[in-house]
């Protein structure tokens, strides 16, 4: 996951974003004027960076001209703006922004513009080395396919190799199935209650312990979600754990 730096002078906004970004495992560093945002970026220096437009001291094109002639530009930059227009977005990405986020900005256009920012900027992944082998018994480096976007995915290799079983979802010894059986020879509220926490961890390993994509996955307010699994008895804890990695 990654440290994202979020300047925006609106409590509002800050605190939205940083909720939102948080429960997609990400670190959050927030900053409400450009003081602030320099002294974020040399303190974490942050993997992203997504910045208002105006703010009531330095405003963001500015601050990224800065970073740009200083040559501290080395995380991408997304420009937000509640009142942009096409020539500040130009501009914006002239002097070295990747995206523009209009506001009221959308959770799915934050989210898809937050995921292909990191993976435009992700270093490429090595090729693992092949140890105790000649070169002439060396497996072949598996090309890989494009789908759609453009997107290189490699082909399938098989359930085993994530360490994940089929039909389930998790990582290491906690795996949950998809299905399950439950003992039906007990009171309703009981059964009801085990099937209901069964199903919200299934979920929530799934979408690796993302409140906001539980709560779209099942249809419920994320405030009725929180209530919901604190009356279950799910552990929280253990799903953030596993969105850290």
């Amino acid at each position: 996951m990654a440290t994202i730096l979020v300047v925006d002078d609106e409590l509002g906004i800050r605190a939205l974003l940083s909720e939102i970004l948080s429960d997609e495992g990400h670190t959050i560093e927030l900053a409400e004027n450009a003081a602030q945002a320099r002294a974020a970026r040399e303190r974490s220096r942050p993997d992203l960076v997504l910045l208002d437009i105006w703010m009531p001291d330095v405003d963001g094109v500015t601050l990224l001209k800065e970073w740009g002639g200083a040559g501290l530009l080395t995380m991408p930059v997304i420009m937000m703006s509640g009142h942009g227009t096409i020539d500040t977005a130009v501009e914006a990405t002239k002097f070295g922004a990747i995206a523009f986020l209009e506001k009221p900005i959308t959770l799915q256009k934050l989210l898809r513009a937050v995921e292909q920012a990191l993976v435009k900027t992700a270093p490429p992944r090595p090729a693992p080395a092949v140890v105790g082998l000649p070169s002439y018994a060396r497996p072949e480096p598996v090309p890989s396919m494009s789908l759609g976007g453009g997107m290189p995915v490699a082909p399938s290799q098989g359930a085993g190799v994530s360490g994940h079983l089929p039909g389930g979802v998790g990582s290491g010894n906690h795996v949950l199935a998809s299905e399950q059986s439950f003992e039906l020879d007990r009171p309703l509220r009981e059964a009801r209650d085990a099937f209901e926490k069964s199903y919200f961890e299934f979920h929530l390993a799934k979408e690796n312990g993302s409140m906001t994509r539980v709560a779209e996955k099942t249809g419920l307010e994320r405030t009725h979600l929180y209530r919901k699994l604190k009356q279950l008895g799910v552990d929280l804890s253990r799903n953030k754990r596993g969105a850290g990695g």
